[in-house]
């Protein structure tokens, strides 16, 4: 394991990535041997689930990521956010779950993710493979930092990582997506919708004057 003074992937730099990513991603270029996919073979949920329903992550659609890739996918999920002192990481809330699902899911805007998102998966355990002679997800906090370094910011990459680099960012948006609509999420983002109120005072004087309305 990496030593306290190992440097890591602060939750400000996750938010600074998400903002910044691109909204597209293109199929990878560089694709590991064995991570094809096959078409999802589940049914649309129709326009009216069972909103009082509390669906787990396979109810709807037979899920797609083996163990190996769902250890990859949890790995990255915690690299992209990190636990901190305000709240746990993504991948201890199951967002790695999500990605899960989302891949799985039987229309168009899932479907276009799936492929790149596997060839990914298997790209970040090849390539830690051969440089640190351990799959993603040993790799200590050091290396981990290290790799994903070469990715968070896709117009920088070199270009033997260029294709990496867009999975990345989607990885980024799809975790970053999945993070801050859980609780614990939410709670980390200071978000109080949805919560009963004893008396709203609304803004305070200070930003209703920075907006020219007193």
């Amino acid at each position: 394991m990496s030593s306290p003074d190992t440097p890591r992937l602060d939750r400000r730099t996750a938010l600074k990535w998400m903002l910044a990513a691109a909204a597209s991603l293109t199929v990878l270029n560089r694709q590991a041997p064995g991570a094809t996919a096959s078409t999802p073979s589940g049914k649309p949920y129709g326009a009216d689930p069972e909103l009082n329903h509390d669906y787990k992550p396979g109810d709807l659609w037979p899920l797609t990521l083996s163990d190996a890739q769902r250890r990859t996918a949890a790995a990255l999920c915690a690299a992209i956010i990190p636990a901190d002192e305000h709240s746990p990481s993504a991948a201890s809330v199951g967002v790695h779950d999500f990605i899960d699902e989302w891949i799985s899911a039987p229309y168009p805007d899932q479907q276009r993710d799936r492929q790149p998102i596997l060839d990914g998966l298997a790209w970040m355990d090849a390539e830690s493979d051969r440089r640190f002679g351990s799959k993603f997800a040993d790799l200590d906090e050091k290396q981990t930092s290290t790799l994903c370094d070469d990715l968070c910011h896709e117009p920088e990459a070199r270009p033997e990582f260029a294709a990496a680099a867009k999975f990345f960012a989607r990885s980024r948006d799809l975790t970053a997506g999945g993070f801050y609509t859980t609780p614990a999420g939410m709670k980390d983002l200071r978000y109080i919708g949805n919560l009963p109120l004893a008396e709203f005072k609304g803004p305070p004087p200070e930003v209703l004057q920075k907006l020219g309305l007193i």
